[in-house]
């Protein structure tokens, strides 16, 4: 008897193919990305460090958002924008809504740039504009400074669409609910707690005379150390990302020489400062 195969319509078939296994996972040495797939792949546990990194990141993100609500009414009273007392609301409700409409413009923008460059790029930026504009807010004396630096604040903060991916990418599906959720905590704990830094530290050298002197930064100044407390939250949150580790691999990268092999100076430099290469890595990519 021959070695002829019958294929499940009974008929014989000396080329049957055995079914064709699952591509096999690649992972390239010295790839952030890589390596963060394959700590998933090896842990199934839940990913505490990062999702506590996720929760501190987005909080660091949303105080700013609604810290000047309760010396909002104060500082346009302070800058003399408005003629009468009623004119107060209108100008306070431009400056409240300011931000969100800076954002509005460029929410998308920035999602299509984290796609593009990855999560880490656009978190990092967006931790330094709320260090940098919202500093400059709260040392606003004109009323078109307040609105610009809330405006560019806004827009150049596009950290919650980017948080919100990063949050899924860390952990393995199983999680992915929490990841989520942690991001939605850290968001509404920041717009609870914005308001009362705002409240506390606005005016200091009327509300703490004992500590700040009319004559102080703080007494010419006197919204800006909330904004400074702020900042210097966003500004620890900075300096944190150095060891924020890259889990975005964007789908369409092709391999590249850098960090993967071992090359020459020239060629690194080429690789890794051409069309934006810095932020880019190999993508995990499968046999076929």
């Amino acid at each position: 008897m021959g070695d002829t195969t019958r294929n499940r319509h009974g008929n014989d078939n000396d080329d049957a193919k055995a079914p064709s296994s699952s591509p096999e996972t690649v992972y390239y040495e010295g790839c952030p990305g890589c390596a963060m797939e394959r700590k998933k792949e090896n842990s199934t546990g839940t990913p505490y460090k990062e999702f506590f990194y996720v929760g501190v990141t987005t909080l660091a993100s949303a105080l700013p958002i609604s810290a000047l609500f309760p010396f909002l009414y104060f500082m346009i009273q302070d800058m003399h924008v408005a003629k009468n007392e009623e004119d107060i609301g209108v100008y306070a409700g431009l400056l409240g809504a300011s931000y969100m409409i800076g954002r509005c413009f460029a929410s998308l923008f920035w999602g299509v740039v984290a796609d593009r460059i990855g999560r880490k790029p656009i978190i990092a930026f967006s931790m330094f504009s709320v260090v940098i504009f919202n500093t400059l807010f709260g040392l606003s004396e004109k009323y078109w400074m307040a609105i610009a630096t809330r405006m560019l604040l806004g827009s150049l903060n596009g950290m919650l669409a980017p948080i919100k991916a990063y949050s899924v990418e860390v952990c393995r599906p199983e999680h992915h609910a929490l990841g989520l959720s942690v991001v939605s905590t850290g968001w509404g704990i920041g717009l609870v707690v914005g308001p009362a830094i705002g409240g506390y530290l606005a005016q200091p050298a009327k509300q703490y005379p004992n500590l700040f002197s009319e004559k102080s930064v703080f007494g010419r100044f006197p919204y800006l150390l909330p904004c400074l407390f702020i900042s210097l939250i966003a500004f620890a949150v900075l300096i944190s990302c150095i060891w924020l580790p890259v889990c975005h691999i964007p789908t369409n990268t092709t391999p590249y020489d850098f960090p993967c092999s071992n090359n020459n100076f020239a060629s690194v430099i080429y690789n890794n400062f051409s069309y934006f290469s810095i932020w880019r890595h190999p993508c995990i990519v499968s046999n076929s």
